[in-house]
């Protein structure tokens, strides 16, 4: 074979040489493709055993333990043959078979280092008929579902001897008797589902044969090994990508609800992109990153965008940009491992406390190339009034509310919006209007019932297409795949839009050297509302009985204070929500690409060194933009859009022209070398011990820049230019000058080297038991110096014992019965933190015409390592050959040493200094049942379910700075709680006077309060409500399928969290305001002594009422006092109260699919060698508590109203050619 060679050259930060650096990977592929002419055989590896009275799947168990073989074969046949005996010392695995084999009815077949053992081929019995006796002579092709040839298919007739097999170009010849009726061909091979076809007088009987799920050896990947399923050690669940695919998700991550044991799934927001939070055996720090580490194919992946661990541990935080995994089409997965114990993660070191998700993406297959394309159509329901989780007043009802507390002489707030009825109102009581025209107004605002639902959301309509091409032969295997998806929001404005490519190669240089080439490439846009827009809270909290649109279809405007925005004007200006989103946006556009490449030597058969090198780079921008037509960049002119801006100080324009541009762009470059030497060697006298040794050496670099930049006078709509200000006097605006002589500017730049050491080590005795022993060091530039100094080890012991195996080897009734024990410890180190202090060099001081310079890290010397020990205890069992497989795994984790911030004194110069303060711990189980309760012909039913729990507690000494806010909302640490902990107001009931709200305030004992933290005093006054973050979770997975026909759904379930009802008086503490809607529960409220036996709604206070202000403020904001201020009102502690707490439980119908894959008569005149078409829904619905009042579980109420999980109806398509 003609030797070839590539050179790739990619030139950094240059995208152009990038992709065609791809294009070129490709024309090669196709070159390689076609020069593949042979295959490799390993036939002649050898093997020792001693067998007596076993069976044939046994032995070839032991075969494939001794060797680099695998072997698929059919289970009914393999066991029906039993009280072998058998002894070979160092005999090739062909004579082996041979002797094995002989008068089986089985013969074997090798392909790579995979063995088939499929029917022995019948010889012709021809000679045994009479040379006199005519003859039929049946004669045809059999191929797969692409069309491609079967070579060796067994062909036979039933009930007869007679048969023979197909060539290898898939045809066959067959002679049998004249005068036989009924004859019936039967063709079978190994891995397809046998059929069967009549004959009738056929010239020639082409047959396809389908894949059947035949009973492969199953293995886990952990990214730097492929391990025995049988022998593994560690807790790791594994997962085949197209057993949890959903269609329309474009998001892998997305899928992962209710499938993983031990994983936490948690989902705050309905909007298009939004990346959930996932916790693998709870949560492992307080301060850093606590979402697993992502692996792609043994490379570890980083965030697009670097996000500050607070915010990602903020449950209410909304993560948009994606996470590390955004960028890979899930059509292109194969399988998904999560490593959750620390001998599964010990080879990751400091990076993997919090899990380890490893995804293994797809590979070419031999044969002839297959050419897929699969689409779908997706709707997602945007949300309704007639929802049962939103419970607000039409226009009728609110024009009602406010016609009530207008009767009751309620004062309104000034300067609210002059809408709806209070503003028709006040146009009466001032003489702008007469009776008669008041009352029209009040008639109309009672019929607008503004749908802004209808017109700040719709119905989505999305779509994906992948189009895949893979192939090859034994020498070269390839896979290419082009994907496009644009999933829209329902929120107007809002999509996710994606490009991704993929191309990989695997190629046998020769019989040892293995050479294998990925390239994957990605594309994205997302647009977003502007950060000063939130459309779900306006359709919540804005009265319905407020016009969007004039009779003749314009946008109606009223009058907001500074436009409802924080100018430093004091004028009304108008307002418009649709106005507001047409005019401004948040963009984000991004691009990647990353090329791996692994090569391979075998030196010996029990040696083989592995080399990876994999670089990646990627580019990310995020554009917040506001238009001059809009209101906010209004409230900074301090005038309309139409008005010329007003010079001098009475002016207050902070921005006299154009509109806003914020970009946010930042480069990543990542470069992982890695060296690995795997060794494997079997010895004894029948060669009973095992042992299997890795050794790696592992670089990482990346380095990161970013730009933070605002510019003013922006004018995205006439081409993207600014404002010519350069004939205008700045000190005609002074806050504007003022503005443009700051900084706006900034640049970052990061550095991260890191060194890697890594060993595991294992020894195994038969099937009988297995040890392991796992290892890894890292030292990194971002660990400070002392922390590298001081060497953390991270290490595991694990085992395995293989109970079935040595006291159950002859019960049939136990297929699997193993046992594993495992226990290790981790590291986590945050970054940038140093015994020598830092000092930021800044630019010239404008005042003192001099450097200046700023401490940018105190030194911190006495900084340890948090240490992750984690203890487990696993057991995995399987009967009926299979069909019922039940596991279990308990653990225990504990962090010591974990990082806190302590306060200081701040003539220290800062008020908090990191530490190491306390331990998080960490207690759960998991148990996970899979079973195929009927398998009948044509029909089979197939179901799993999955039940975890976690116990999370923190013990900490540090009093952290936390505000009242933190304890409500559960961001606090709070020392013997679970994280996510809140604390809520104790409601007494409602005062029979005046029907405020009572609560066990300490109003009578204050002095109990005095002198104590904030923390102290929460402690005593609030109740514990619980843990945001569910202590159970797990699914119910149910698959029947009936020839072509395949229903399937999923059922996912969390348990043990809680949450907050919406906020009934938030919105109108200082007051009902003409522009806000209420909740219904309203018209429900106290109004008069005795209502307090009937309702815990509290009274609406009027402004004009003398207690307001007291009611308004809370005893413990009084001056003078020596309380912590932990109350702000009457109002807020209502809406704080734990009378507002309830279980956030739920069982939701995550996807109901049914799919129907066409049958083979009816492809026969297509081009098609196979077709499916499907139906899905995705949060078909979701039962959640009675107290919820139909408030999604989704909406946990400590925040704004944010947008629901939302349901979706898919439409799916896939065919090959």
């Amino acid at each position: 074979m003609k030797k070839r060679r590539l050179c790739f050259r990619t030139s950094r930060n240059h995208w152009e040489k990038s992709w065609k650096m791809m294009r070129m990977f490709v024309v090669f592929m196709c070159a390689m493709t076609l020069s593949a002419s042979a295959s490799v055989y390993a036939q002649n590896e050898r093997v020792t055993l001693d067998f007596i009275n076993t069976n044939m799947k046994q032995v070839l168990h032991e075969i494939q333990r001794q060797t680099h073989l695998s072997f698929i074969f059919q289970t009914e046949q393999t066991e029906q043959i039993k009280g072998i005996n058998v002894k070979a010392k160092n005999e090739s695995v062909s004579s082996l078979l041979d002797r094995i084999l002989a008068n089986t009815g089985l013969s074997w077949k090798i392909q790579g280092d995979m063995i088939l053992i499929t029917k022995s081929t019948p010889q012709q019995v021809a000679g045994q008929q009479s040379q006199s006796q005519e003859m039929l002579t049946f004669t045809g092709t059999v191929t797969d579902e692409q069309k491609n040839p079967l070579p060796g298919v067994t062909v036979k007739v039933r009930g007869a001897t007679i048969g023979t097999s197909t060539d290898v170009d898939g045809k066959f010849k067959l002679n049998y008797p004249k005068g036989s009726d009924n004859i019936v061909l039967e063709f079978s091979f190994v891995g397809m589902q046998t059929t069967s076809v009549k004959y009738a007088g056929q010239k020639e009987i082409n047959v396809i044969l389908y894949e059947e799920k035949t009973e492969l050896e199953e293995v886990v990947v952990t990214g730097y090994q492929v391990l025995d399923k049988r022998t593994q050690t560690s807790a790791i669940t594994s997962v085949k990508a197209e057993d949890i695919m959903i269609p329309g998700v474009t998001s892998i991550d997305q899928m992962l609800e209710g499938r993983i044991p031990d994983m936490a799934f948690m989902l705050n927001s309905g909007e298009v992109g939004a990346t959930p939070r996932l916790r693998v055996r709870g949560t492992s720090t307080l301060l850093g990153n606590r979402e697993p580490l992502w692996v792609l194919d043994g490379i570890v992946m980083t965030d697009p965008v670097d996000v500050d661990p607070e915010e990602l541990n903020n449950p209410d935080y909304l993560n948009i940009v994606g996470n590390a995994i955004a960028g890979i089409n899930p059509q292109d997965i194969e399988r998904i491992d999560v490593l959750k114990d620390a001998s599964a993660t010990a080879l990751y070191g400091t990076r993997a406390a919090n899990g380890v998700i490893v995804v293994t993406t797809k590979k070419g297959r031999i044969g002839k190339p297959v050419l897929s394309y699969s689409h779908t159509s997706k709707i997602t329901r945007r949300p309704r009034y007639t929802d049962r989780n939103i419970n607000l007043m039409n226009s009728q009802e609110r024009v009602a509310f406010g016609k009530s507390l207008a009767d009751q002489h309620y004062v309104f707030p000034t300067k609210m919006p002059l809408v709806g009825y209070e503003g028709a109102l006040y146009r009466l009581q001032n003489g702008q209007i007469g009776y008669d025209e008041f009352l029209n107004e009040v008639t109309w605002f009672e019929k607008v019932n503004t749908d802004w639902f209808d017109i700040l959301t719709h119905d989505a309509y999305s779509h994906g297409h992948t189009l895949k091409v893979s192939g090859g032969s034994d020498i070269i295997r390839y896979y290419t795949s082009l994907g496009y998806d644009r999933d829209n929001g329902v929120s107007n404005t809002t999509y996710t839009e994606r490009y991704t490519v993929t191309a990989k190669m695997d190629v046998n240089m020769t019989e040892k050297l293995l050479f294998s080439i990925k390239v994957n490439g990605n594309v994205q846009k997302k647009n977003h509302l502007a950060t000063s827009i939130d459309a779900m809270d306006y359709a919540y909290n804005t009265t319905r009985a407020l016009p969007c649109y004039n009779e003749d279809g314009s946008l109606y405007y009223y009058e907001r204070y500074r436009g409802g925005y924080g100018g430093r004007g004091n004028k009304y200006l108008r307002y418009n929500i649709v106005n507001e989103i047409e005019n401004s946006s948040n963009g984000y556009n991004g691009k990647g690409i990353q090329v791996d490449l692994n090569l391979r030597y075998k030196i010996f058969d029990t040696w083989e060194v592995t080399g990876v090198a994999s670089y990646s780079v990627s580019s990310t921008m995020q554009e917040n933009w506001w238009g001059e037509k809009s209101a906010y960049i209004a409230s900074l002119k301090n005038g309309e859009y139409e008005d010329a801006p007003m010079p001098g100080e009475d002016g207050k324009c902070i921005l006299p022209y154009g509109g806003i541009l914020k970009t946010s762009g930042s480069d990543t470059e990542n470069l992982t070398l890695r060296l690995q030497s795997n060794y494997r060697k079997l010895f004894g006298a029948d060669s009973q011990h095992l042992i299997t040794a890795l050794l790696g050496y592992e670089v990482n670099m990346q380095r990161s820049k970013r730009t933070d930049n605002e510019v003013r006078g922006y004018l995205k709509e006439r081409g993207m230019q600014f404002v010519d200000m350069s004939s205008m006097d700045l000190d005609d605006y002074p806050l504007y000058k003022e503005w443009l002589q700051q900084n706006h500017t900034v640049l970052t730049r990061g550095l991260t080297n890191s060194l890697s050491l890594y060993l595991s080590l294992s020894y195994g005795y038969k099937n009988y038991f297995t040890l392991n022993l796992n290892g890894r060091t890292d030292a990194s530039n971002k660990f400070g110096s002392n922390s590298n100094e001081r060497l953390l080890p991270v290490w595991s012991a694990s085992g395995m014992w293989n109970i079935r195996e040595t006291l159950f080897s002859d019960n049939e009734f136990i297929s699997e019965l193993r046992l594993r024990l495992s226990y290790g410890m981790q590291g986590n180190m945050l970054d940038g933190q140093t015994p020598n202090m830092l000092i930021n060099q800044l630019p010239t001081n404008s005042y003192y015409n001099e450097n200046v310079s700023t401490v940018y890290q105190f030194p911190n010397p006495n900084l340890k390592w948090e240490e992750t020990k984690q203890t487990n205890v696993g057991l995995e069992t399987s009967f009926f050959d299979g069909r019922l497989q039940l596991s279990g795994d308990f653990y225990y984790k504990k962090t010591e040493n974990v990082f806190s911030y302590v306060n200081v004194a701040p003539t220290n110069g800062i008020t908090s200094y990191l530490m190491n303060n306390g331990d998080v711990e960490n207690i759960g189980y998991s148990i996970s049942l899979s079973a195929t309760p009927v398998k009948i012909n044509d029909f089979a039913w197939r179901l799993s379910t999955s039940y975890s729990a976690n116990k999370n507690t923190v013990q900490t000494d540090a009093v952290e700075n936390y505000t009242l806010s933190n304890y409500l909302d559960g961001t606090a640490i709070i020392s013997g709680k679970p994280i996510g902990t809140f604390y809520s107001y104790e409601f007494l009931g409602l005062n029979a006077q005046t029907g405020v709200p009572v609560f066990d305030d300490y109003s009578d004992r204050r002095h109990l309060l005095e002198d104590k933290s904030l923390e102290e005093v929460v402690r005593l006054v609030m109740k514990s409500s619980g843990s945001r973050e569910p202590k159970f979770n797990g699914n119910l997975y149910n698959t029947f399928t009936w020839r072509g026909i395949t229903l399937s759904f999923n059922l996912a379930y969390s348990l043990g969290s809680k949450i907050r009802l919406f906020a009934l008086y938030s919105p109108i503490i200082t007051g009902v305001s003409a522009e806000s809607n209420v909740r219904k529960e309203f018209t429900n409220r106290w109004q008069v002594p005795g209502d307090e036996r009937r309702t815990n709604i509290p009274a609406i206070i009027n402004r004009s009422d003398p207690m307001f202000d007291y009611y308004n403020r809370h005893w413990s904001q009084e001056q003078g006092n020596k309380t912590q201020n932990f109350a702000t009102n009457l109002w807020s502690m209502y809406d704080h109260s734990d009378l507002r707490v309830v279980s956030g439980n739920y069982l939701k119908m995550q996807t109901l699919t049914l799919r129907y894959s066409l049958q083979p008569k009816f492809l026969k005149k297509t081009p098609f060698s196979s077709a499916s078409v499907s139906f899905s829904t995705q949060n078909l619905f979701t039962i959640s508590a009675k107290a919820l009042k139909g408030q999604d579980p989704s909406q946990a109420g400590f925040a704004k109203p944010n947008l629901s999980i939302r349901p979706t109806y898919t439409f799916g398509l896939n065919v090959a050619f």
